[in-house]
């Protein structure tokens, strides 16, 4: 199968040679925005980029959305070239999250109902609720089992 696919790319019909088109993707980014001119600087300057299909502010949770077929870090290059701080959307929903009230996940900053994107947001395993549930599993080889 490996020489049919390596031929086929030369005898190929399609009108893009070597060119591969984006995926249309979302980006998030999060931006402080105090005035409607800084959420107008902003949406300009990614609202005219190549393959760019949608731009949404929201200006309350400092967050741009950008729908297309871009790349993610040249979106955020051409935000960071309006002179504001602006960094990936590091925040998710709290309901992914299976502990989003721990010191890793919580932040005090985050928009209402959101979490940080942390990857470890896990209890730590001397918890004593932790203990106590796995006394009694089935996991557990030296747990007590009435019968």
């Amino acid at each position: 199968m490996g020489v049919i696919d390596y031929l086929s790319h030369y005898f190929s019909v399609s009108p893009y040679h070597g060119k591969t088109r984006k995926p249309l993707q979302t980006v998030e980014i999060k931006v402080k925005m105090d005035c409607d001119g800084c959420e107008r600087r902003v949406r300009n300057s990614v609202a005219y980029m190549k393959g760019v299909k949608q731009v949404e502010v929201n200006r309350k949770q400092s967050k741009v959305t950008v729908t297309g077929y871009v790349d993610r870090n040249r979106v955020l290059k051409k935000v960071q070239n309006t002179g504001k701080r602006a960094e990936f959307w590091p925040y998710i929903p709290y309901n992914l999250v299976a502990y989003p009230y721990i010191a890793q996940a919580y932040d005090k900053k985050a928009p209402s109902g959101y979490v940080k994107n942390a990857t470890q947001a896990l209890r730590s395993p001397n918890a004593l609720d932790e203990k106590l549930t796995s006394l009694f599993s089935d996991e557990n080889p030296n747990g007590c089992s009435i019968m």
